[in-house]
């Protein structure tokens, strides 16, 4: 069924056409939250960009998968989250047809990059953990970019591939207009598995692995102070403390991961069997969008260069000369 051949008329049989009656003070108040949202969003990986970009010291084959992941939530933060957050708002798609075709195009692609960064993250952090030898000889800086190219090459070559054999654009000028495309039983299962089964495994079974060798180092380490040093206390206390901060992180990473993606997919399998409403899909959309303006906290703020990077961002340090070359790991 295309969606593109309905008319006004149809749109409102076929579909749940909201009709929102807010004061102007409420209206405006859900715009500064909108504007508040997208620019958290932008700076927060836009910092990460910077720090990462200038110093040095920075320059690691791990922090090129955290680069490639601020950018890719970046553009979703400047080309996405708002015309997302103005259909929210309005409760209609008020823009062009072309610019709705833009929009899905720019989505889907930015959307998966993310995604399999995220992935990316998680398997160079088993490779370090699990076999340190090995990954120091063999990963280097141009590996990584390699690999990061690569990724974002092969997501755009999904995302045309899916619109062009399956894409049927709905969009609306007239509200209640819409903007989104339907796929079809095969490639609802395909996206399902590519963009969402596939990398959420490999996320949850190597962070988990992640988490069981570092309490195995951990484990060890104790078990040497003890036959080394009388009073093991303090560094008893700190390997445990790591721990938990091991198991906490993978648990936030693995619940803001699913309660961001997992409303999308669900509803994207389940489009053919349950009747589309446009307030459902605005708030998928959100939701999915909402994952890049917390990767950065995430991915960034967890580590402790980040935050001596802010500062020395914030006070325009970084244009001294020399500047790229200050220690930030200490």
């Amino acid at each position: 069924m295309n969606l593109t051949e309905f008319n006004q008329s149809d749109r409102c049989e076929h579909f749940s056409c909201p009709e929102r009656s807010v004061s102007p003070a409420v209206y405006i108040l859900l715009y500064v939250c909108s504007a508040a949202v997208v620019l958290l969003t932008v700076c927060g990986n836009l910092l990460v960009i910077v720090s990462v970009f200038h110093f040095k010291q920075l320059h690691t084959p791990t922090n090129m998968l955290v680069f490639s992941l601020a950018v890719s939530d970046f553009l979703v933060g400047t080309l996405v989250m708002p015309p997302v957050l103005i259909w929210m708002i309005e409760s209609c798609w008020i823009f062009a047809r072309g610019f709705c075709i833009c929009f899905l195009l720019a989505t889907g692609f930015l959307m998966i990059v993310s995604i399999y960064n995220i992935a990316l993250i998680a398997m160079d952090r088993y490779l370090a953990l699990s076999n340190p030898f090995l990954y120091i000889n063999t990963i280097s800086r141009r590996t990584m970019c390699t690999v990061v190219s690569s990724n974002w090459c092969v997501c755009l070559v999904y995302s045309s591939l899916i619109c062009y054999f399956n894409g049927n654009f709905t969009s609306s000028v007239m509200c209640p207009g819409e903007c989104f495309y339907i796929l079809n039983e095969v490639w609802s299962v395909i996206d399902l598995v590519f963009s969402f089964i596939f990398p959420l495994s490999v996320i949850i079974i190597l962070y988990t692995r992640v988490f069981v060798i570092a309490k195995k180092h951990a484990s060890a380490i104790r078990e040497l102070n003890n036959h080394t040093r009388p009073k093991t206390q303090k560094i008893t206390s700190y390997s445990m403390k790591s721990e938990r901060k091991a198991a906490k992180v993978l648990g936030i990473l693995v619940s803001v991961f699913l309660m961001c993606l997992l409303p999308y997919f669900i509803y994207s399998l389940l489009s053919d069997i349950i009747e589309p409403q446009i307030e459902t899909i605005q708030k998928v959309m959100t939701m999915l969008t909402l994952n890049s303006t917390i990767n950065p906290v995430i991915y960034a703020l967890f580590y402790p260069w980040f935050r001596k990077c802010f500062k020395l961002i914030i006070t325009l340090q970084i244009f001294q000369i020399d500047s790229a070359l200050i220690n930030v790991l200490s």
